[in-house]
């Protein structure tokens, strides 16, 4: 029930630019630079939502105070250039930032020093200090108002698997869970193809509409749905005969329709198989 809150609420303030941060190459960076430093996989997920959320907020803040220097003084005032170089300027500074806060909330694995993140910006060319790296750390900390905590789409995929053990379902408890974190990153890699395709098929058209991509948005950022249809795709997977019995089970956990939570597994299925055959 807390999970379900805690969704609603992020759905019900969710900016336009949701998943504007979680491109292919950020999400892959990110999950490279998790696996070199050995953390979890739940530190990758947060690392992601973490910067995900910083950056929407700093490109806020930067743009409200481009236009208050507009107001002062129309000839000092900032280019959007400038806003953008700037924030390209720290970008890889930042998401290091985000995986080292991220790290820290995982008591399973061991943090990243400063030294580990300094060596590694180093080595990609940058000047960084330690100095620089810890403001850093507390310019992120300080934008988010010190709500990093965040549950990720793992969290809500390992509550749900509980939930479906508890409730009696005889499903393969440790390959299922394994199989659910390589599908996850799969739809974290394949974003923009898997929510594409879910589009197509909620509004039954190839060419979707900028409204209907507006509202779409809700769906993309929608963790429990995902985490649902990542438990129903790994079922039909791993355990066919199953699949229904699981799928009818998420419907009553969630109250995400059995239709919605089908379509979100055809999806996936379409994107791992590669191909338009139903």
């Amino acid at each position: 029930i807390h999970l379900a809150t805690e969704n609603e609420q992020y759905l019900s303030e969710l900016p336009e630019q949701a998943g504007y941060f979680k491109e292919t190459r950020i999400v892959e960076f990110i999950f490279l630079l998790c696996e070199k430093w050995h953390l979890d996989q739940s530190t990758r997920y947060r690392a992601v939502e973490l910067l995900e959320r910083f950056m929407i907020k700093q490109v806020e803040q930067m743009c409200g105070s481009r236009g208050n220097a507009r107001g002062r003084d129309r000839g000092q005032r900032s280019s959007w250039s400038s806003v953008r170089d700037q924030i390209a300027g720290t970008f890889v500074l930042r998401l290091v930032s985000c995986v080292q806060l991220a790290s820290k909330l995982s008591l399973r694995y061991s943090r990243v020093t400063s030294d580990t993140a300094l060596k590694f910006l180093q080595s990609l060319k940058y000047s960084y200090t330690k100095q620089e790296l810890l403001e850093s750390e507390l310019a992120v900390l300080n934008t988010l108002h010190f709500h990093i905590n965040v549950s990720t789409p793992l969290t809500y995929v390992e509550l749900l698997l509980e939930v479906l053990g508890y409730n009696g379902c005889l499903l393969p408890g440790k390959p299922l869970h394994q199989l659910c974190v390589q599908l996850l990153d799969f739809c974290y890699l394949t974003r923009e193809t898997i929510y594409d395709t879910l589009l197509k098929i909620a509004i039954e058209n190839s060419t979707p509409s900028k409204l209907q991509i507006a509202k779409f948005l809700t769906v993309k950022e929608d963790f429990m749905l995902l985490a649902a249809g990542v438990i129903s795709t790994g079922v039909f997977i791993l355990s066919p005969g199953h699949w229904e019995q699981v799928v009818e089970h998420l419907n009553c956990i969630t109250g995400i329709t059995p239709q919605s939570i089908l379509e979100f597994s055809y999806a996936v299925m379409r994107c791992i198989v590669g191909s338009t055959t139903p």
